[in-house]
C-alpha cells in the first residue's frame, strides 16, 4: 500500500481527530471537515482544540510514531503572551523547567526559546485575542523535541507569561510556507526517518 501524506492548517477550535464516539463532543469540528482525507488517515501529534496551525496528516503509523516518538524531529512554535516577556524568562524555558503532566511533575527538556521581535504573519484567526488596551502583549518562539499535553502553554505560564494564542508553524523542515496560504496540501518528500 502506497502511503499518503498531507500538511494543513489547522484552525482554531477545531480538534486534532477525525471523529468520536463521545457524545459531549458532537457539536465539535473534525479534521474531516477540512478534506475528503483517506481512510485510515492520522494527525502526526496533535494540537489543543483551542491551539491552531501546522499538523501533519498521514495514513502511515510508523512516520506518526517516528516524528512524535524518538525526540528528533523538531516541532517549533509561536505563543503570544500576555505582558512583555523578559529575557529571564526565556532563559528559564530554554533549560528546563518543571511543569505538571497528569498529576505529575514533569521537567521539561532543553528546548530553544527565543523573543519574537515582529507580530508574525499568521493567518486570520476566529479566536478573540484583545488588544493592547488592556495590557501589553509579546510573542515567544518555542521550539521542542518533546511533545508533552499542552506544553508550550504550560511552560509559558509556569514563568508566569500566560499564552493567549498559539500556533505550531513549522514540524522538521516544514513550515506554514509549505501550504501556500491553502488550508491542505498533499506531500510527497519526507521528513527522514533516520
Amino acid at each position: 500500500m502506497e502511503h499518503r501524506h498531507f500538511l494543513i492548517y489547522k484552525p482554531y477550535k477545531m480538534l486534532s481527530q477525525f471523529m468520536t464516539n463521545d457524545r459531549h463532543q458532537k457539536n465539535k469540528k473534525f479534521l474531516g471537515e477540512l478534506f475528503d482525507f483517506p481512510t485510515d488517515s492520522m494527525a502526526v501529534g496533535r494540537l489543543d482544540e483551542t491551539s491552531e496551525g501546522l499538523l501533519m496528516i498521514t495514513t502511515d503509523g510508523k512516520l506518526s510514531s517516528h516524528i512524535n516518538k524518538h525526540g528528533k524531529v523538531e516541532k517549533e512554535y509561536y505563543a503570544q503572551v500576555d505582558g512583555i516577556i523578559t529575557k529571564e524568562a526565556i532563559e528559564k524555558m530554554s533549560s528546563g523547567l518543571e511543569i505538571s503532566i497528569n498529576g505529575s511533575i514533569y521537567l521539561t527538556k532543553e528546548c530553544q526559546a527565543k523573543i519574537v521581535d515582529q507580530t508574525p504573519n499568521l493567518p486570520v484567526t476566529l479566536q478573540r485575542v484583545r488588544d493592547d488596551r488592556h495590557g501589553p502583549t509579546s510573542w515567544v518562539s518555542v521550539t521542542l523535541k518533546e511533545g508533552k499535553f499542552r506544553q508550550v502553554r504550560k511552560m509559558c505560564a509556569a514563568v508566569g507569561f500566560p499564552v493567549l494564542r498559539l500556533a505550531r508553524v513549522r514540524i522538521g523542515a516544514f513550515t506554514l510556507e509549505n501550504l501556500n496560504k491553502k488550508t491542505v496540501v498533499e506531500i510527497t518528500d519526507l521528513i527522514d526517518k533516520n
